[in-house]
Formats: structure tokens, sequence, C-alpha cells
């Protein structure tokens, strides 16, 4: 190993000595004078070097973090987009429950088998604002592989345009999604079921693309470790944006 460091010092030093010549002239100008030879001889100026390239590496470094951090962000609305899609999914959700609600006109009280719109309506809306985030984020991206599962998403969406129509759902400008809430109460409960419940559905497929988007971007920034799971910030980050919805 010693034979390797002394090589490359060598090499350092042989590269500031290249096209410099030596003036015992404490006059000379811009050359070199006995002092300075000595210090490159000695290793000094290969040491600067290194200190020189170390801080430049440390600038780079930080430039990475920048990056990172975005596609960090990144990560997190996938991941928070693939739970809501995955909390749609599931049948609880699809039941008809019993509940108790006011009388507009009398005031009293009704008790009547339905399902529970308010619960229905606060998940789907969950789920497109994540998903928006998704598009947004993606879109901007300089990842390819994120890239492409969020144009193979985007596609997949679009191939569901008409029964997400029927759910209230319309894909608008920038393939993002907006809903009507009205008219997501008046849906056919089966055409719901269809896009949101069971294996293959459009929330099924949203899942898949969603985690594969988070773990692309979190590879890339640096988030995914080497056992396959997410860093601490990056699940905090995504447990707190699907935690504090309303």
């Amino acid at each position: 190993m010693s034979t390797i460091r002394q090589t490359a010092n060598s090499n350092i030093n042989n590269d500031f000595l290249s096209g410099l010549s030596v003036n015992t002239n404490s006059n000379g100008g811009g050359s070199l004078d006995l002092t300075d030879y000595a210090m490159i001889k000695n290793g000094s100026y290969g040491k600067l070097v290194k200190a020189y390239y170390g801080q430049e590496k440390a600038q780079k470094s930080t430039e990475t973090k920048e990056s990172s951090s975005k596609l960090t962000l990144m990560a997190g609305n996938a991941g928070s987009m693939a739970n809501s899609a995955k909390a749609l999914m599931d049948d609880s959700l699809w039941q008809k429950k019993t509940i108790t609600e006011k009388d507009e006109k009398t005031g009293e009280e009704v008790t009547k088998e339905d399902y529970d719109w308010k619960a229905i309506t606060k998940a789907v809306k969950g789920f497109i604002e994540n998903y928006n985030n998704t598009v947004n984020s993606a879109g901007e991206s300089d990842t390819k592989n994120v890239l492409r599962n969020a144009s193979f998403m985007v596609k997949t969406t679009a191939a569901y345009k008409k029964t997400l129509e029927k759910a209230g759902i319309t894909i608008t400008s920038g393939n993002k999604l907006e809903l009507n809430e009205e008219d997501l109460k008046n849906a056919d409960i089966s055409t719901l079921k269809t896009l949101f419940t069971g294996y293959n559905s459009f929330a099924d497929k949203v899942v898949t693309k969603g985690n594969a988007i988070s773990m692309e971007a979190s590879s890339a920034g640096g988030t995914y470790t080497n056992n396959g799971k997410y860093s601490d910030t990056l699940s905090k980050l995504v447990s707190s944006k699907i935690d504090t919805k309303e």
C-alpha cells in the first residue's frame, strides 16, 4: 500500500512540476524559487491539491442533497398516493352500515342502512389530492424510471376515463383529477366498487405504480436502504401526509 501512496503522491507532484521552471533568483517573477520547489518535493503541494478537491467534493455533496430532497418529496407523494389508493380498496369502506342522521325538515334522528358516504368521499378526496401531488412532482423529475412509471400511471388513468366520470371524477389539464362530490354520491355503487376494489382494479394498479415511483425516487435520492426499506425520514414523511388528512 505504501508503494501505491508514494506513486500517487509522485504523480500529483509531477503534474504540478510539468511546464514549470525552477528559478533560484528571488526576483524570478512568476517562476518558482527554491522554497516553492522544496514544497513540491516534500509533498506540500500534493496536500493542497487534495484539500482543494476535498472542498469541491463537499460542494458536490451539498448539491446532491438538494436533489435528494426533491426526490424524497417525490417518493413521499407517491407513497402517500399508493397508501390512499390502498385505503379505497378496504372492503369495510364499501359495506352498508347503520347510520343515524337528522332529518333536515323535522330535526328528528333517522336511522337507516346505507353506505357511509362521508367516509367514502373523504377517502376519494384524499386519494385525488395525493394523486395530483404525485403527478406534479414526478412530472418535474429528471430520473428516467420515475418518469416512465408516472407515464404508465397517467396512461392507465386515461384508460379508465369514462368509468371515472361515472364516479364523478374527471381528468383535467395536466393529467390531474378533479372530484364532483354530488356526482360521487349519486354514482352507482357497483361502478365505485369496480374502480376501487379487488385485484387489477384501477386502485390496485395505482398502488403498484405509486410504489414503483416511490421506490425509484427513493433509490435515486439515496433514501432507499440496502435491505430494501425506506429511510426513517421518508417513512415519517409518508405517514404524516396520510395521518393528518381531514
